[in-house]
């Protein structure tokens, strides 16, 4: 499977825990970023040759937050460049509830975007305030509703817990808000304080209020109960979905597979080497009419890294790690390679090791961190 990841660093706001690649749009060079854009993807299918895409993800950022006519032009590069076959098995946009208009949807929907990704995060109000986001809980019914008369039937809806005042009783009414839309696929996260953002600097002030780490496991325990008790299945630690409606996309890097990362700041891992893209949007568009390419690091992954995140990024899925296909990719076994490893998580309670795969536990998904660095170092 090859995917390609495309990134749009413009918002029209900035959330107080976002710390993706972001700017406030206004006075942005939106068009000459967008033919930078172009210039990336026509340079590395130079390079690389055709890609045959299985999935496209535009993320951001706001990629909504461009104009009708902006979409238009980053639709037409990304058709004219990668040459996306039609039906695309998933091409998936990120949306913001509140800049979604029906113009900007026809947009999507001409363009053969199948998937939609809304950035909900919350259903309470208040809450949403004092996270920085602007939408309100009309404007994501709205905005759904007028999806779902445009025929897109893949939404996924975007939540996160362990937000600052945020309490058991808003997490499950967030939750039964969230479940009443029956949309395709939720994505549930925890907060975390990141540096650079304004919770970072609320949390150095000692003016940032979170719950305590027990009542954050609760909530993670509540969203696990109320994903199954509506028949919507985890399929990774965060991720929830209606049976065949998994993230294509992002079982691309959770398999540990290549995908292009286009665009300012965006990852690419293609061919065992990974590229990261300079993030501000001056110094990529400089980059691209010096050099033609805009990475800011290349780094050749080692065989012992590539087994390292083979293990940490495939166990975040509750399907786990194969182990016939990890030998099949990497020539050498599983459970000789990291035998004593695998007993100790395997001693508490944290894995299942059967003959074929290696998964984790309800507790070890309490605890993914401490699997996930189990394995690093070991080889």
């Amino acid at each position: 499977m090859k995917s390609a990841y495309i990134h749009i660093p413009f918002c029209e706001h900035i959330c107080h825990y976002c710390d993706f690649n972001k700017y406030f749009i206004q006075s942005q060079p939106v068009d000459e970023y967008l033919n930078s854009l172009e210039k990336e993807m026509i340079n590395t299918v130079a390079k690389t040759g055709q890609p045959k895409l299985d999935t496209i993800f535009i993320g951001g950022g706001t990629p909504t937050s461009l104009s009708e006519a902006q979409l238009e032009k980053l639709m037409d590069i990304v058709h004219r460049v990668l040459k996306p076959s039609s039906p695309l098995p998933e091409f998936a946009v990120e949306a913001n509830p509140d800049d979604l208009s029906a113009e900007k949807l026809k947009v999507l929907k001409d363009a053969g975007v199948n998937r939609l990704s809304f950035g909900v995060q919350t259903f309470e109000d208040d809450l949403l305030k004092k996270i920085g986001r602007v939408h309100k809980k009309k404007d994501v019914f709205t905005s759904f509703e007028r999806a779902r008369a445009l025929g897109f039937e893949n939404i996924s809806l975007d939540l996160m817990f362990g937000l600052p005042g945020q309490t058991l009783e808003h997490l499950d009414q967030s939750l039964q808000t969230a479940l009443s839309l029956n949309a395709e696929h939720y994505s549930v996260y925890s907060l975390i304080v990141e540096p650079k953002t304004v919770f970072y600097n609320l949390m150095q002030k000692g003016r940032l209020h979170l719950p305590a780490q027990d009542q954050e496991a609760e909530m993670y325990e509540l969203v696990m109960r109320q994903m199954s008790d509506a028949n919507i299945h985890q399929y990774e630690i965060s991720n929830f979905a209606k049976p065949g409606l998994e993230s294509k996309h992002n079982l691309t890097y959770w398999s540990n597979e290549d995908y292009f990362g286009f665009g300012a700041g965006a990852h690419g891992y293609i061919n065992g080497v990974r590229t990261v893209n300079a993030g501000p949007v001056k110094h990529y568009i400089d980059l691209i009419n010096e050099k033609g390419f805009p990475y800011r690091d290349t780094h050749e992954v080692t065989k012992e890294e590539q087994i390292e995140e083979e293990l940490f990024l495939g166990l975040r899925k509750t399907a786990g790690v194969s182990k016939k296909r990890f030998f099949e990719k990497y020539g050498c076994s599983l459970d000789e390679l990291f035998a004593h490893v695998l007993r100790g998580l395997s001693d508490k309670g944290l894995i299942h090791n059967t003959e074929s795969s290696v998964s984790l536990t309800h507790n070890g998904k309490l605890l993914g961190n401490e699997v996930f660095g189990a394995f690093l170092g070991e080889l």
